[in-house]
């Protein structure tokens, strides 16, 4: 049975619950494997065509999406606002519409809209994957985050994960709290008021702002950047009272546990959320979020447009590769 209780993936509550999680991670496996070979590409999608509907910047999420479809085999059509139609006042609805009658399979949508993937979904009969709307959901990006936890811990559950920074504004802190919780990590939220959302309501989560208190008793700590472009007030004094109180500085990291992660879904802004010192420790998993990123969108992809239900897809059969591939 698939993980996915739907056609589209727009949030984590699409997934169906922890043993859907953590399907898609045991499926990511796959693609891991994948994209070690020396050639790392297989048919599973051939023939289908993937596109991109961005309304705001991206550069890791976009060229990771568009790395694994090009991996799956399947074709891909890029769009552009700067350059489209919608500079023409063009309407989201008739955009998709436009894009679908070309004949796409999948939309991977980007939008400063909390929602505008869910409305786009019920204009469209393509499969519509929400790739970060508003301060609403990032879906892919928690279960990328959750593998990288599992690959390096062995599981999520049970383990201690700080959520720092700007929790406000970050549609990835609202997807990880959920994947975490659902997987059994106990989840704190670091941040002054002013970057806490107005209510917390049934959020599973401990709140605290004091992040020295909080990093000797974690096993990840994961880094959010301020996000100016979504703050219309000033929330906080000052970017340097901002990191003094509560960025990752090289003396804050030395009061993780040796055994602690560090992580960030990037962009990062160095000398402010996190120092540029502690971004490279050997303890940082930040690369390794955006190889396994590229795994999880296979993964994602598989599902929607592949086989569906069959969780070990037959294009994974590396007899299907050129001898001297496989040699």
């Amino acid at each position: 049975m698939s993980p996915l209780l739907g056609r589209h993936l727009l949030g984590v509550e699409d997934l169906d619950g922890r043993e859907g999680i953590e399907a898609v991670m045991r499926l990511t496996d796959s693609f891991v494997e994948v994209s070690e070979r020396a050639i790392p590409k297989v048919p599973a999608l051939r023939g289908k065509t993937v596109a991109w509907l961005f309304y705001e910047d991206s550069t890791r999420t976009r060229l990771s999406f568009e790395t694994a479809a090009k991996r799956l085999s399947a074709d891909t059509m890029n769009f552009s606002v700067s350059s489209s139609s919608v500079k023409k006042g063009e309407s989201l609805r008739d955009t998709a519409r436009t894009i679908e009658a070309m004949g796409i399979d999948a939309i991977v949508v980007r939008h400063s809209s909390a929602g505008a993937p869910h409305r786009i979904s019920g204009w469209v009969d393509a499969a519509v994957v929400n790739a970060g709307d508003g301060w609403h959901q990032h879906p892919t990006q928690a279960l990328l985050d959750a593998y990288t936890i599992r690959q390096h811990l062995g599981s999520v559950e049970g383990h201690h994960i700080a959520i720092i920074g700007d929790i406000k504004h970050s549609r990835v802190a609202r997807s990880d709290v959920a994947a975490f919780t659902t997987l059994g990590a106990r989840v704190t939220l670091v941040a002054p008021p002013t970057l806490l959302p107005p209510s917390l309501e049934g959020w599973p989560v401990t709140v605290s702002h004091d992040l020295d208190a909080v990093l000797p008793t974690v096993d990840v700590a994961y880094l959010l950047r301020m996000q100016r472009e979504r703050m219309t007030e000033a929330l906080v004094p000052s970017l340097r009272e901002y990191t003094a109180t509560f960025g990752l500085t090289r003396r804050r990291a030395e009061l993780l546990s040796p055994d602690a992660l560090v992580m960030h879904p990037g962009p990062m802004n160095r000398g402010v959320e996190i120092a540029a010192e502690v971004a490279d420790l050997p303890c940082s998993l930040i690369l390794d979020q955006v190889r396994n990123g590229v795994a999880v969108r296979m993964a994602v992809l598989y599902l929607l447009l592949g086989a569906g239900a069959d969780l070990v897809p037959p294009a994974l059969d590396r007899t299907q590769e050129p001898e001297a591939v496989r040699a």
